[in-house]
């Protein structure tokens, strides 16, 4: 086995991943391993796993597999290293730009959701005080 090569033990410690999600991602087409072993394990690059790290990040923002896919997509046609027609070209990063923007969106509605729970957080802290000196 190469020393660029990863098997999924260590992909998932990398990335924080469980090995059953990083088989669901493999199932689902997001990240295919790039090699196999001579014994079939799957085996893993640095970029198999910047890949799968991307997907982490998508993931608690609530996008879908599917979502996921397409920015995977899109980002692959672009770091391609072909030369790609500027329409195409201007079209995977307005893509992109789409799904910056989403995610952006996305961070703002978790940070209100978060302040909101730190609230709630807080109103209990004050009662159990509050119940504690009576």
């Amino acid at each position: 086995m190469s020393s660029e090569h990863m098997q999924i033990g260590e992909v998932a410690a990398r990335t924080e991943l469980s090995l059953r999600t990083i088989r669901h991602y493999e199932e689902s087409g997001l990240v295919i391993p790039s090699a196999r072993s001579q014994g079939g394990f799957r085996l893993y690059t640095e970029a198999d796993v910047a890949r799968l790290m991307v997907i982490r990040r998508m993931k608690p923002l609530g996008f879908t597999l599917d979502e996921m896919r397409d920015l995977l997509d899109a980002t692959d046609r672009l770091d391609s290293g072909e030369e790609l027609p500027p329409a195409e070209r201007d079209a995977l990063l307005t893509r992109v730009r789409g799904f910056e923007q989403a995610a952006r969106r996305r961070v703002e509605d978790l940070r209100v959701q978060l302040a909101r729970a730190d609230e709630f957080a807080a109103t209990l802290a004050e009662r159990l005080a509050g119940a504690t000196t009576h």
